[in-house]
């Protein structure tokens, strides 16, 4: 794809659903009893990955449309799959699916693509184990392809080392089929939809700060439930908008949970024009509508507590950097890493070639704001959020930016580039040649 800039952006847009809450929808869904009905889940690469496991395991999921679907569970739990549970490139699946399993007397083997045979599986697989479920992996490696044999677990009271939801998610899903208390606390509080979710499906926990408890066997009822926006998709547009909306860019339906708020905490600290109106919430999730404007901003730091809160968002909001006033310095985000790529460096690596002054660092990075980006050949990684921020920093650069094998937005933003184009119908182009 080719992006001609400097570009403007403005309109009216609404981002799909939220790929956390999505996952988390289906599995909830497959382990009640009866019929849950959802509406809005998000149709990306990854979210497929989810279904398709969760149907090997036995939960009947139909499509009744355009991202509405009916999901009967599991009638008394889940079944031992024929086939391997392949989690394609979703960490998501992989992890949250685990402790499903593990609580279960079945045994599977999870598998996934080569990016995701990379990534930790540790972080999961050491408290699980600690609990009673059994793994075995390439000469005793905890990287994908892994097999698993679950059975009747132990209440665990576990510290995490990293802050994580996924890691978090799966020890709640493996509690619920346990008997005891289980307890998660992490170094900070990171997203909650697993929490409200369950909450809202019945069952009964204990939260304080950055320490949940749930006391198992709990079995969730039946959903009915709206997936709100995501907002780690919506930060591209906001991005957008306050490098290139003169005339004001709007994105309806925003998720506002507090704990995927931290991209919006930074833009505000950084000086960036946003204009915030809540809604009511949807399935319990809080929402509204953002209104966002071209701004000049200045650098800021981001660090400790906030990181979870904007993990996703931080290649993107390293492209805001880029062009802001001052320096800015991002540290405490060392988990960028371990994601589908070293993100860390894949942005150093795509913001030097555009011109930006940008240093990497052991858990971060140093960006000192420039006057103007200057377009160039970049790299995806095969790494939707380095694709897509890439994308809108196409659209501040002077000249033609190219990136190749954009096809990676599929995992969590399959309609971002028709999104981009509706809302700067002059910038895109694309380039059959990068594509192949």
């Amino acid at each position: 794809m080719k992006i001609r800039g400097p570009a403007s952006v403005s309109g009216v847009m609404r981002v799909p659903g939220d790929k956390s809450v999505s996952h988390r929808t289906l599995i909830l869904g497959a382990l009640a009893p009866g019929e849950s009905l959802v509406e809005g889940l998000l149709e990306s690469a990854d979210v497929h990955s989810t279904r398709s496991c969760l149907t090997r395991l036995g939960a009947r999921i139909e499509r009744l449309g355009q991202g509405k679907y009916r999901v009967n569970g599991f009638e008394s739990g889940p079944e031992e799959p024929r086939e391997v549970l392949d989690c394609g490139n979703s960490g998501t699946t992989v992890r949250l699916l685990m402790g499903l399993v593990a609580a279960h007397p079945i045994s599977c083997v999870f598998a996934g693509d080569a990016s995701l045979s990379e990534r930790p599986m540790e972080r999961v697989v050491r408290p699980l184990s600690e609990a009673g479920a059994t793994f075995l992996g390439r000469a005793g490696s905890t990287r994908l392809p892994l097999a698993v044999r679950g059975g009747n677990l132990r209440p665990l009271d576990h510290r995490t080392p990293v802050a994580s939801a996924q890691v978090k998610s799966c020890l709640l899903l493996a509690a619920l089929n346990s008997t005891g208390t289980w307890r998660v606390t992490e170094p900070a509080a990171t997203r909650d939809h697993t929490e409200r979710m369950l909450e809202g499906a019945g069952v009964v926990l204990w939260r304080d700060g950055s320490t949940v408890e749930l006391t198992g066997p709990q079995r969730p009822r039946p959903l009915s439930v709206t997936v709100v926006g995501d907002i780690s998709s919506a930060a591209f547009f906001i991005a957008a908008g306050l490098l290139a909306a003169d005339d004001g860019l709007a994105l309806q339906g925003v998720s506002l949970n507090p704990s995927r708020t931290g991209f919006l905490d930074a833009v505000k600290a950084m000086g960036g024009s946003l204009e915030i109106v809540e809604g009511e919430p949807v399935s319990g999730e809080p929402q509204g509508r953002l209104v966002v404007r071209r701004s000049q901003l200045t650098g800021t730091t981001i660090g400790g507590s906030l990181v979870p809160r904007l993990i996703d968002e931080i290649p993107i909001l390293a492209v805001l950097a880029a062009t802001a006033r001052g320096r800015t310095v991002i540290r405490d985000a060392a988990e960028l890493r371990a994601k589908e790529c070293d993100r860390i460096k894949a942005t150093v690596e795509a913001l030097d070639l555009l011109g930006a002054k940008v240093q990497e660092q052991a858990d971060g990075l140093i960006i000192d704001g420039v006057t103007e980006l200057v377009g160039a050949e970049v790299a995806s990684r095969d790494d939707h959020r380095i694709a897509m921020s890439m994308a809108i920093a196409g659209l501040a650069a002077r000249g033609t930016t190219t990136i190749a094998r954009t096809g990676c937005v599929d995992i969590s933003y399959p309609s971002f580039w028709t999104d981009l184009a509706r809302v700067a119908p002059d910038a895109l182009h694309r380039d059959e040649d990068s594509l192949a």
